[in-house]
C-alpha cells in the first residue's frame, strides 16, 4: 500500500524539500500552500496530514480543527513557534505530533514513518476493549449496554489510550495530549484523573493497566 500524504506548507523551499524526501521514500504527496485549499480537501483520503500553522488564508489550527471533525487521520504540526502553550493547544485540538522549525527533512520523514506505523483512530473510530466501547468521534463510552458519564478530561485520557490500544503509553505523552504540561505537578494531576476514571469504570477499570515506570495501557481484551 502506498500512503497518501497531505503536506500543507507555504514555504516553497521547505515544502519542495519535504515533498522530494517523501516521494523518494515512495509516498504519494499532495502539496498545498494555502489554508483554504487544505480546508477543501477530504482528510479521510490521506494516511497523514503534515500541517504548517502559519498559512495564508485559513490558519493552521482552523485546518486542524476542521480535519478532526471530519476524520481521525494522524496530524503532524510544523511550526516556528515553540512556546508550550502553542503545542498544548495543537495537541488538545487533536494533533498527534509537533515539530518545531527549523528541522532536518530527514527527521520529519522519520517522524512521519513512525506515525504511519502506529495503529490509528483513522482505522477505528470506535474502539472495543473488553466490555468497553469507546466512540471517539461521538465522545461516548459504553460499558456493555450502559453509557458512562465521564468528565471531559477523563474521556480525553481514555481516548488517548484508545488511540494506541494494547500499547504502553508514557505518562508524559498523556500529559502533553490531555493536560497542560506547564501546570503545577501535571504528572500527579494525570494520576488523579486516571484514578477517577477507574472508579467510574467499575469492574472494567482493569482494562486501564498501569505499566510500571512508564505509564498506562488500555487492554484490548477483557481482563478477568
Amino acid at each position: 500500500m502506498t500512503h497518501r500524504i497531505l503536506l500543507v506548507e507555504d514555504d516553497t523551499e521547505l515544502g519542495r524539500q519535504v515533498k522530494d524526501h517523501l516521494e523518494r521514500k515512495g509516498y504519494f504527496v499532495t502539496w498545498l500552500t494555502h489554508g483554504d485549499e487544505a480546508l477543501a480537501e477530504d482528510p479521510s483520503s490521506y494516511s497523514i496530514l503534515v500541517l504548517d500553522l502559519m498559512l495564508p488564508g485559513a490558519y493552521g489550527l482552523d485546518v486542524l480543527k476542521a480535519a478532526r471533525e471530519r476524520a481521525e487521520v494522524p496530524v503532524l504540526i510544523l511550526s516556528a513557534r515553540n512556546e508550550t502553550a502553542d503545542k498544548v493547544r495543537a495537541l488538545k485540538l487533536g494533533a498527534d505530533d509537533y515539530v518545531t522549525k527549523p528541522f532536518w527533512p530527514e527527521e520529519l520523514v522519520a517522524r512521519i514513518e513512525a506515525r504511519l506505523r502506529r495503529p490509528g483512530m483513522s482505522q477505528r473510530r470506535v474502539v472495543e476493549a473488553g466490555p468497553l466501547t469507546i466512540d471517539v468521534a461521538a465522545r461516548r463510552v459504553l460499558l456493555g449496554d450502559d453509557e458512562l458519564t465521564l468528565a471531559p478530561v477523563e474521556f480525553d485520557v481514555l481516548a488517548a489510550l484508545a488511540k494506541r490500544v494494547g500499547e504502553a503509553v508514557p505518562r508524559l505523552t498523556l500529559v502533553e495530549e490531555v493536560l497542560d504540561p506547564a501546570s503545577a505537578d501535571p504528572m500527579r494531576t494525570l494520576d488523579v484523573h486516571v484514578s477517577r476514571l477507574r472508579k467510574k469504570l467499575g469492574d472494567a477499570s482493569r482494562q486501564v493497566a498501569t505499566v510500571y515506570k512508564i505509564g498506562y495501557r488500555l487492554e484490548a481484551e477483557a481482563v478477568s
